[in-house]
């Protein structure tokens, strides 16, 4: 077996450039026609700033409250860096003190009928005021529009995603019904948002979810609470066993394993995964549910309890522990220029990660390994190296550790 290591065009296309493309895709979306987002003149719905700039958009701010603005800004997201929290708080202050123009230069301006964009319809729906700040989130496949909803005294009270694709669609549609299964399931390890709304809107599939208070100050965060969250989730829908050759969960991956066999890395890593499964098929699994991306950044410790979000990865019927390795990888991958050595070094903690779930000790490799099979065949299916995602060519990283270490097996 050989990984392959072609880059589409798409990739040569910079960061920037995708950002400033996807940012007029994302207005029209948000504000069709009649509505106008070149400042022309007609009834003013919005004026954003654009952060940090036009040619390197990462957030819409709405312009009209300093508060707001203010508010958006702070709750955009974490800051990975000291230096990261620096820039934003410059930014805050000069939202706050009326200083943007000088440090925030480009605005969009919108106007037209109300009634007719994403604001009015997100007001009727949640009979409220609000303003909207919009995400500007680096290429991928599964990018989709993510907005910040704050009231008119600018707490933010909920996130509001728009599925603009088929995948998008799919995945907003499975977000809903994730966090309404789990708002039912009697969880006591971590707390996930609520369904506030979820509907359609102009062919695009909506979800608006309550704001956990990710902004509260952060505790460390120590692996006995990870682990028990994790557990929580994964015996909230019940547990099966049985071996992996006869599993439902075999059945579903090869499934789509098959359905991305018209692709080189679709053949080799089904190559890959039906040899796993020679020679870890006949030990006996558990499996339960997983959260299926939960990442550093998805997640907040409080001193009182832990925040999970984004939940529409979610499935039922996994082998227990893959929550457990792909946030051992996402970690690694987050703190290391080298996606491989993450990916190596994930693989040779699976003994440690994965004895706390139960998992036999001859199948914490395979169970491994079995994970980097359904992340390679989430990437090749969603069609993340043609959306440009900077990890979207699995055989520069993924692919190459994987089949070596499932040939020494």
């Amino acid at each position: 077996m050989s990984p392959v290591k072609t880059a589409p065009a798409e990739l040569t296309a910079g960061d920037a450039e995708l950002r400033t493309r996807y940012l007029t895709e994302v207005l029209d979306l948000l504000y069709p026609q009649p509505c106008r987002t070149d400042g022309s003149p007609g009834t003013p719905i919005a004026e954003y700033l654009v952060v940090p700039d036009a040619r390197r958009p990462r957030l819409l701010v709405p312009s009209m409250s300093r508060r707001v603005a203010a508010a958006a800004v702070r709750r955009y997201a974490e800051p990975q860096s000291r230096a990261a929290r620096l820039k934003r708080e410059a930014v805050v202050a000069a939202v706050r003190t009326g200083a943007s123009g000088v440090l925030l230069r480009d605005r969009i301006r919108v106007t037209g009928p109300y009634s007719q964009c994403i604001d009015g319809y997100l007001s009727e729906a949640l009979g409220r005021e609000l303003a909207v700040s919009v995400h500007i989130g680096p290429a991928r496949a599964n990018r989709k529009p993510v907005l910040q909803l704050l009231s008119t005294d600018g707490d933010t009270f909920g996130f509001g995603k728009l599925g603009t694709g088929p995948l998008t669609r799919q995945l907003v549609r499975a977000e809903s019904a994730a966090l309404t299964a789990l708002g039912n399931s009697g969880l006591t390890k971590l707390t996930v948002p609520r369904v506030l709304h979820a509907g359609e809107w102009r062919g695009l599939q909506v979800l608006v979810q309550s704001a956990l208070p990710v902004w509260l100050p952060r505790a460390p965060l120590s692996q006995r609470r990870l682990v028990a969250a994790m557990l929580d989730i994964a015996g909230c829908c019940g547990y099966t066993t049985g071996t992996l050759s006869g599993s439902a969960y075999w059945h579903e991956l090869r499934g789509r394993l098959a359905a991305v066999s018209d692709r080189p890395e679709g053949v080799s890593l089904a190559s890959a995964a039906e040899l796993l499964v020679r020679r870890g098929g006949d030990f006996t699994f558990r499996y339960g549910a997983w959260h299926g991306d939960w990442a550093p950044w998805n997640m907040a410790n409080l001193a009182d309890g832990l925040l999970v979000w984004d939940w529409e990865r979610f499935a039922t019927g996994v082998p227990l522990g893959f929550d457990a390795i792909h946030h051992e990888l996402q970690k690694r991958i987050q703190s290391t220029g080298d996606a491989r050595d993450a990916v190596e070094a994930t693989v040779k903690r699976a003994g440690e990660l994965l004895a706390p779930f139960g998992v036999v000790p001859e199948g914490r490799e395979v169970t491994a390994l079995l994970y980097l099979v359904d992340l390679a065949t989430r990437y090749l299916t969603d069609r993340q190296a043609e959306a440009g995602a900077r990890l979207g060519v699995l055989g520069t990283w993924l692919l190459p550790v994987l089949i070596r270490r499932v040939e020494e097996l």
